[in-house]
């Protein structure tokens, strides 16, 4: 019993510190400017959530976590894992389409347009920035549409 309870326990404080990692990320990722500690701190963050998913989460909450990697990877411009991320968490969503919520997919494509502008890949970067928008105008809850659309208006329209 003593080693069962100590399960538990060790298994909330990974959903705890996979909550609160992703948060810290995405809290960072959000701001218009970073130092390059606080670009450290986000990177060490989208990984520390990952890794506590992986422990305890779920397939959904592991894609997730790639996207928030894929993001963060976009930001700081290392293509190639933004790249691997991003079409991690959408072949996911592909060989599971009826697992996540509306608003996954669009987050999924808006990373890997993210992900192909870092790359300077045009193509790529227009299909899914096209994708993106679409899916992330057809959120059905207010709210979630809304944190989208935020989200999304950081994405580079365009590629230079």
């Amino acid at each position: 019993m003593e080693n069962r309870l100590a399960s538990e326990e060790i298994a909330r404080w990974h959903r705890h510190f996979a909550v609160d990692a992703n948060n810290q990320a995405w809290d960072l990722a959000a701001q218009a400017t970073r130092t390059a500690e606080e670009d450290q701190a986000m990177l060490n963050a989208a990984y520390a959530a990952a890794y506590h998913w992986a422990e305890v989460g779920t397939p959904l909450n592991g894609a997730r976590a790639d996207v928030a990697l894929a993001h963060v990877h976009a930001l700081l411009c290392h293509s190639r894992l933004a790249l691997e991320h991003a079409w991690r968490c959408l072949a996911f969503f592909d060989a599971n389409p009826h697992d996540g919520v509306d608003w996954d997919r669009g987050f999924a494509y808006a990373v890997l347009a993210h992900a192909g502008a870092a790359a300077g890949d045009r193509d790529l970067h227009a299909d899914a920035y096209a994708r993106a928008a679409a899916l992330g105008h057809a959120i059905a809850d207010a709210e979630d549409r809304t944190i989208f659309l935020d989200e999304f208006a950081r994405i580079p329209a365009t590629v230079s």
